[in-house]
C-alpha cells in the first residue's frame, strides 16, 4: 500500500512545509534537492537500470533510454523546468499554467511504472517529490492563484504517480512493455536527477555541505 500513498504524502508534506513557512524563502531547499537528486540517481543506476539489463538487448536500452531523456527535454520546453526545481515566481497570474500542469502531470505519471517491480524506488520519488512540491506550491501562491486552483492542481499532480503504479501492476497490456517502459523512465531520472545536481550548485563552487548530502543519498541507496 505504501508504494501507492507515499508519492501522495510527499505532496502533502510539501504543501504543508509551504503553509507553515508562510510562504517565506525555504532553509536549505538546495540541499534538500541535491540530496534528492542524488537519491533517486543512485537509485536508478543501483536498482532499476542492472534489471532492465536484464530483460532487453543493451541497444533497445540505450535507445529507450535516450528517448526517456528526449522525452523529459519536450516536456521541460512547457514546464520551465519545473520537476528539477527551476521554477520562475511570478505575481498575480490570472491564465491558470495549463502546459505547466500538463507536463508535470506526465512525469509523474510516468514516474510510477518502476514501481511495479522496484519497490525501492517509491522511496527515490518520495524524496524527489518533497523539494519539487515545495517549489510548485510556493510558485502557486505567489502567482496568486485561487485556493481552489491550488488545490486542484496539488491534488492531480499527487494522484499522478499512484495511477501509474496501478496501470503498471493491473494491466496485462501494459505488463508486456513494462521493461521499455522502465528503460524510457530511467532517461527521464538520469536527466532529472544529474540536472538537479548541477543547477543546486551556485556558480559550480565547492560545498562541503552538498558533497557530505550526496554522499549521504549514495550510502541510503546503496544499502537499501
Amino acid at each position: 500500500m505504501n508504494k501507492y500513498l507515499l508519492p501522495i504524502y510527499a505532496v502533502i508534506l510539501g504543501f504543508i512545509i509551504v503553509k507553515i513557512s508562510k510562504n517565506k524563502s525555504i532553509k536549505n531547499i538546495k540541499l534538500l534537492l541535491a540530496f534528492s537528486g542524488a537519491f533517486l540517481l543512485s537509485l536508478t543506476i543501483l536498482d532499476l537500470l542492472p534489471d532492465v539489463y536484464e530483460h532487453l538487448h543493451s541497444k533497445v536500452i540505450g535507445l529507450c533510454i535516450m528517448g526517456g531523456i528526449l522525452l523529459q527535454i519536450i516536456l521541460e520546453f512547457f514546464s520551465k523546468g519545473a520537476e528539477h526545481g527551476h521554477v520562475h515566481m511570478h505575481k498575480k497570474r490570472t491564465a491558470f499554467p495549463w502546459l505547466l500542469f500538463i507536463s508535470l502531470c506526465l512525469h509523474a505519471f510516468l514516474e510510477g511504472f518502476p514501481i511495479h517491480q522496484h519497490n525501492h524506488m517509491v522511496y527515490g520519488i518520495l524524496i524527489h517529490k518533497i523539494p519539487i512540491a515545495i517549489l510548485i506550491m510556493t510558485y502557486l501562491i505567489q502567482s496568486e492563484f485561487k485556493t481552489i486552483q491550488i488545490l486542484i492542481f496539488l491534488t492531480l499532480f499527487a494522484l499522478m504517480t499512484p495511477l501509474g503504479t496501478i496501470i503498471s501492476n493491473n494491466i496485462d497490456m501494459v505488463a508486456g512493455y513494462i521493461d521499455y517502459i522502465n528503460a524510457i523512465v530511467i532517461g527521464i531520472f538520469l536527466h532529472i536527477s544529474t540536472t538537479i545536481l548541477f543547477e543546486s550548485s551556485e556558480g559550480h563552487k565547492f560545498n562541503l555541505n552538498k558533497i557530505i548530502v550526496i554522499v549521504a543519498a549514495i550510502g541510503i541507496a546503496y544499502i537499501m
